[in-house]
């Protein structure tokens, strides 16, 4: 998976709209995020993990916690991910649930989590529980693993190279799709065992 562009709109520390063009970064598809404590580093990692998982990328921060405390009630909290996978691109764009200025009088009203995903062949998907699966199935891994492979924050690197054998092998399974050597050399012990 490559990360196109990153909207995030209320979202964390930021308070109005930002766009992140990862294009301009180049095609290796490896980026370094730095700068100051408090920065926003961290909420980039969250933004993408919230478009892809409907979930932050920490532990510590909740759904609830992700609109920006600097924003006014007319601003709309969402992130928005264009990547790509497999030489196609998709587009997700979710928004939790907060609170917004109503559009009648001038009460506030609050504003329902929601999603929807753009897909290669012009279809899109309006249902949280049907976009999780797509996204899951179409990158193959769970968030807790994307975390530790496609994301690694703040020492999370460490988290991954003192994992349990078994999960480490799991998560290199998926990610290089060795499954199919994996069940070519269980044979061939099953073949050399029998003869």
């Amino acid at each position: 998976m490559r990360p196109l562009q990153l909207t995030m709109s209320a979202f964390g520390p930021y308070a109005g709209q930002t766009v992140i063009d990862f294009t301009k970064l180049g095609e290796s598809g490896v980026y370094l995020i730095t700068g100051d404590t408090g920065a926003g580093k961290t909420t980039i990692f969250d933004a993408i993990t919230y478009a892809l998982y409907g979930e932050p990328s920490g532990e510590t921060r909740g759904v609830s916690t992700l609109r920006s405390k600097y924003s006014d009630l007319q601003t709309p909290t969402f992130v928005e991910l264009i990547f790509r996978y497999s030489d196609k691109q998709y587009k997700v764009k979710r928004n939790p649930e907060y609170e917004r200025q109503s559009n009648r009088g001038d009460g506030t009203t609050i504003q329902k989590a929601d999603a929807e995903m753009f897909l290669p062949d012009g279809r899109v998907i309006t249902k949280l529980k049907d976009i999780n699966a797509e996204l899951e199935k179409i990158l193959g891994i769970n968030r807790d693993q994307f975390k530790q492979i496609a994301m690694i924050a703040q020492g999370d690197f460490l988290k991954l190279l003192l994992a349990e054998t078994k999960d480490r092998i799991a998560i290199f399974q998926k990610i290089f799709k060795t499954n199919n050597y994996q069940t070519l050399q269980f044979r061939l012990s099953e073949v050399s065992r029998d003869l």
